[in-house]
């Protein structure tokens, strides 16, 4: 199913190959790693393709790594690397004797970067390339990329949207992985309860051995109804009746196998972001949904659980937009003296965008109460500052202040 939405991501990978000796693609299973490399090996950059899916090629490759990559005709995919992980080694020997950029494609699980073995064969010899679930701007076949368009000061200027929660609803419920956007109702909760199951019993393992696994999806579910809060890990722990330095370990180990994502604390000072309480997301808003145990009609109608969901959602499709903009810039969240704004955008250069979210279709002068403070204290730096939200257009709201539908992140 993936192979008929357009991934952002595929330039970079395409551009990896023209400069880099390895290019290695990473992300959570399910998210279209091997439709997007397999494609790309066929029609932009030619590459003998090899799965290990096959048990005797994969027994090759394990019983004699060096012997496995030097048969290669030609530059090669080999798909999740990680079931044959001595071929690293052989490939760094390959690419340390020769230097042309392209010679290997890689695709592996999000964990296998964690792996000391991949860090000392590759270091300076790789390009990483994260593949998220599909973002919106995706599904939708939309071009525009959010986080270079605020930092422009040139927000989506959006007309005749859908207002009010329907804007929005199915969106967050489906998500962004492939095959749960395809089954509706208990067939999607089917999958995403052995996509959870698989996810955390496979890679959960492969990162430690020292874990109860019994405690992880206690955890993840505690984590989905902490979602958009600030992260306590002594209060999570409390619940969980582990100690905090444990919990802390193992959220470590959920973000590796990216199922959630930590935001962390916008600061004007940049020491003081190192030690700021982060905020905490689900990596897919239809996963989160799913583990909060919500559907379409308790997403529309109940205010708990469409406040989080949708910043999450939010949250996520910038950290995606963020791969692919021109603008490199880092999100975060920003809180002070309980005058927090949802999400905070800082480009290298230091300028600023703010997004806040509300659910509502009416921005009220309170509503941007924060984000003009921000605009105020940080003057030129400050490029745009937008309140998302299920209205019907883009309206201006002042000096580089904006009221944007929610559709503006697909547009």
């Amino acid at each position: 199913m993936s192979s008929i939405f357009p991934r952002h991501n595929r330039k970079l990978i395409v551009e990896g190959l023209e400069d880099t000796r390895v290019v290695f693609v990473t992300g959570a299973r399910q998210v279209g790693k091997t439709t997007l490399t397999r494609d790309i090996a066929t029609h932009e950059h030619p590459l003998v393709q090899v799965s290990f899916d096959d048990d005797d090629v994969r027994a090759a490759a394990q019983d004699d790594p060096v012997g496995f990559v030097a048969s290669l005709p030609g530059p090669a995919l080999i798909d999740e690397v990680q079931r044959a992980p001595g071929l690293l080694l052989a490939i760094k020997s390959v690419v340390d004797r020769n230097p042309e950029p392209g010679q290997f494609l890689l695709t592996g699980s999000a964990n296998l970067l964690a792996s000391r073995q991949v860090k000392d064969a590759l270091t300076g010899r790789i390009d990483s390339v994260p593949l998220w679930p599909l973002s919106q701007s995706e599904i939708q076949g939309g071009s525009l990329n959010f986080v270079d368009r605020l930092f422009a000061a040139e927000p989506p200027w959006i007309e005749n949207a859908q207002v009010g929660r329907n804007a929005f609803v199915s969106v967050l419920a489906e998500g962004g992985y492939p095959e749960a956007r395809i089954r509706e109702g208990r067939r999607r909760r089917r999958w995403f309860r052995n996509y959870v199951d698989t996810t955390l019993d496979r890679d959960l393992r492969e990162l430690s051995d020292a874990i109860k696994l019994d405690a992880m999806p206690r955890l993840l579910r505690l984590l989905a109804s902490q979602t958009a809060n600030l992260l306590s890990y002594r209060a999570v722990a409390q619940r969980l009746g582990l100690h905090h330095d444990t919990v802390k370990g193992y959220v470590a180990l959920l973000e590796q196998a990216r199922l959630v994502a930590k935001l962390p604390a916008w600061r004007p000072g940049l020491g003081a972001r190192e030690v700021a309480t982060p905020k905490i997301y689900l990596v897919d808003t239809g996963l989160l949904t799913d583990l909060l145990g919500a559907d379409e009609q308790r997403i529309r109608g109940d205010d708990q659980i469409t406040g989080k969901a949708l910043e999450n959602f939010v949250a996520t499709e910038l950290l995606k937009h963020l791969e692919w903009a021109e603008t490199p810039a880092r999100l975060h969240h920003y809180q002070r003296q309980k005058a927090d704004i949802d999400l905070v955008l800082e480009a290298a250069d230091s300028s600023l965008a703010a997004v806040e979210v509300k659910a509502a279709a009416t921005v009220t002068q309170g509503d941007t109460k924060r984000v003009r403070e921000l605009r105020d204290r940080t003057g030129d730096r400050f490029r745009a500052g937008v309140i998302l939200c299920a209205r019907a257009e883009t309206v201006p709201l002042g000096d580089r202040l904006w009221a944007v539908p929610i559709s503006g992140l697909w547009a």
